[in-house]
């Protein structure tokens, strides 16, 4: 999934807007939009909506929940993407994770997730 100083990158390049212009007109510093940008800090949420503001986006796109920049999404699936840790079996009962049509149980979605963070640490 892609991370919110992704987003707030590609928004301002599409935009073909530098650093400090774009800091400028959200009313922040440049150096505080670098650190977003590179997601070595997370934007307060006046900012956040301020950059959604700007780039007449959701608040959803923004934070990566969606790939529509118009989508607004329901209650219910915003819990779920800010929540989602497929270990936690609150999560797993809750929702109906299926993969060829079939419900994947708590064992199999755990050695799901074991084999992604193995491949990931290998990656590393």
């Amino acid at each position: 999934m892609i991370r919110c100083g992704d987003r707030i990158a590609q928004l301002r390049e599409k935009r073909s807007l530098t650093q400090e212009e774009l800091s400028s007109k959200l009313g922040i510093s440049r150096a505080a939009l670098s650190h977003y940008e590179t997601n070595r800090r997370e934007p307060d949420y006046e900012t956040l909506r301020n950059i959604a503001n700007f780039f007449d986006i959701t608040l959803d796109y923004l934070l990566g929940r969606t790939n529509d920049p118009q989508t607004v999404l329901d209650q219910d699936i915003r819990e779920f993407v800010d929540s989602l840790e497929l270990s936690d079996d609150t999560i797993m009962d809750k929702f109906s994770l299926t993969i060829d049509g079939r419900k994947l149980t708590a064992e199999e979605a755990k050695r799901f997730i074991a084999f992604v963070r193995a491949e990931r640490s290998m990656k590393q």
